[in-house]
């Protein structure tokens, strides 16, 4: 295989996974976890060439990995093993053409109002059932939207 194929092979074999679970967390800890959480998440993932976003709404958590397959599972094995967490369950996985968060290496998301009946929706759903294709892409929409608006961009 020459390298140009290689390349391009390496660009579009991006691996997301996209999951949900119930946050465990007491509310007069949060803060403290979750910057805790976002500070040792960036670093790691930046060596890792890990991108990706987490939402935090209510009492669920929605987050997106992106990166080499096995490095993407790998880590997840791991955090599904959080106690900051239960009820971890996988909405969407698969390889994609592109990153979505190309420039987060953990981007905290903050759902705006509009969004939160798609949040609600998707820390509903149970029995292992993935989200479809469009509430997929209206979920990532959302994150990237809200990141965007932020104007945090913590670099990969």
């Amino acid at each position: 295989m020459s390298d140009q194929n290689s390349r391009t092979r390496t660009r579009a074999d991006v691996y997301r996974l996209m999951y949900r679970s119930r946050d465990l967390v007491p509310p007069e800890h949060r803060a403290d976890e979750l910057g805790d959480l976002f500070a040792t998440s960036r670093s790691d993932n930046k060596k890792r060439d890990i991108t990706g976003a987490l939402l935090v709404s209510g009492g669920a958590f929605v987050q997106v990995l992106e990166g080499d397959e096995a490095t993407v599972r790998s880590l997840f094995a791991t955090i599904a093993e959080d106690p900051r967490h239960d009820e971890v369950e996988v909405l969407a996985e698969g390889h994609v053409g592109r990153r979505t968060f190309e420039h987060w290496s953990m981007g905290e998301v903050t759902p705006a109002a509009s969004a939160l009946p798609l949040i609600a929706r998707v820390s509903e759903i149970r029995g292992g059932r993935p989200v479809n294709a469009a509430e997929q892409d209206r979920l990532l929409a959302v994150m990237r939207e809200a990141l965007d608006e932020a104007g945090r961009d913590d670099g990969p």
